[in-house]
């Protein structure tokens, strides 16, 4: 696979998108997991899926938070064939994904995974190592656990016999037959988003102030999400949320558009309420074109409706603020890139020796600033 077959040919080789990178043995599950995260692909049709033989590629960009390309590999992939160019795949690789079948033998998987990770950290050190331990559906709890704990262990040992313990591999449970899969990706588009912590610290305003338990900022397409407060994920409350993102979607795809509005069943005024028979509340907002807020509320807490309501449109400006200056970024970093490769004199101001977007991620704290002091206050 040379340079010319992967139709590299740019002004600007370094690409905009971080890439995530899909890998692992054939018939690990590599390209059901795609299809069902991305393509709404049912579990059960994946069955019928071609073993993949080629690297394909796809652009993920459902919105300006998550947004990169998905690198689907065939797993007879050879490093030591010289005709792969593994150091320009991994030089501009945010994530690498390595998929293990917990139900087959995975010696070989490790050694493979050994192989990988060492390549990709010689190449590329700020890689994120993600392992996916899939297919877990069909095993008891006690032995999910056992495998996880016996693949982190050899994993970690062939890493240290290579004298790499500073690498840090991040191991999941993930079956495309629950939302376990969707927690994992979810884990793995935040590294890859430089805004997290002001989003995080955003959530964390919000709910303090609105009597909120827990909260998520969602990507409604893929039901990743993108954030969520400091507080403990629980796996049911986030397979709550991804049922209600689902019943909105569909309920709006039905009823809810015009023959303009055909293909967007998501806008400005969609909102869902479901109160639950725990004496809790699911309050579903819109932030963004694709971009939802789910909280999870007491009743007594949803009586201030109105207040909750005033701190959402503060936290959906201050939302919009991130969003403008990651706009900013992007433009910054693809002009600063197109006049490194057309090799123009550098800026000779001080200001612009410093590189632009990383003012502009300095900048990203300020609508934290602002936002708190605009809460109302119960």
């Amino acid at each position: 696979w040379s340079e010319e077959e992967f139709d590299w040919a740019s002004s600007v080789p370094v690409p905009e998108k971080p890439r995530i990178l899909l890998m692992g043995l054939r018939r690990s599950g590599k390209s059901s997991i795609q299809k069902v995260v991305f393509h709404k692909m049912s579990p059960n049709e994946t069955l019928f899926l071609e073993s993949t033989n080629k690297i394909c590629r796809e652009d993920v960009s459902n919105s300006s938070f998550v947004s990169f390309q998905i690198w689907d590999f065939p797993g007879q992939i050879d490093f030591f064939d010289p005709t792969f160019d593994y150091e320009m795949i991994f030089r501009g690789t945010g994530a690498l994904i390595f998929v293990i079948d917990s139900q087959d033998d995975y010696v070989e998987a490790l050694s493979r995974l050994h192989l990988t990770v060492t390549r990709a950290y010689k190449v590329n050190p700020e890689i994120n190592f993600e392992v996916f331990i899939h297919k877990v559906d069909g095993l008891s709890d006690d032995a999910k656990i056992e495998k996880q704990r016996d693949i982190h262990k050899r994993a970690n040992d062939d890493l240290a016999d290579a004298g790499l313990e500073k690498i840090h591999l991040s191991l999941y449970l993930t079956s495309i037959y629950d939302h376990s899969i969707f927690e994992a990706f979810s884990k793995v588009v935040q590294k890859l988003i430089p805004q997290l912590p002001t989003l995080e610290n955003l959530l964390n305003i919000f709910i303090s102030n609105s009597g909120i338990e827990k909260a998520f900022l969602f990507d409604v397409v893929s039901k990743i999400y993108i954030a969520t407060d400091s507080s403990p994920v629980d796996m049911q409350t986030y397979e709550l949320c991804c049922d209600m993102i689902d019943v909105v979607i569909d309920i709006s795809c039905i009823y809810g558009l015009t023959e303009e509005e055909a293909g967007q069943p998501y806008d400005k005024e969609s909102m869902a309420i479901i109160h639950l028979n725990n004496t809790t509340v699911m309050y579903l907002k819109e932030v963004t074109k694709f971009l939802a807020l789910v909280c999870f509320l007491r009743e007594e807490s949803f009586e201030r409706k109105g207040l909750i309501d005033y701190n959402f449109h503060c936290f959906k400006n201050a939302i919009q603020e991130v969003f403008d200056v990651r706009v900013k970024m992007q433009k910054n970093r693809k002009l600063l890139s197109q006049r490194r490769w057309s090799k123009q004199a550098p800026m000779e101001s001080t200001a612009a020796t410093t590189p632009i977007a990383d003012r502009c991620i300095k900048s990203s704290t300020l609508p934290c600033n602002l936002y708190r002091q605009t809460l109302a206050v119960d």
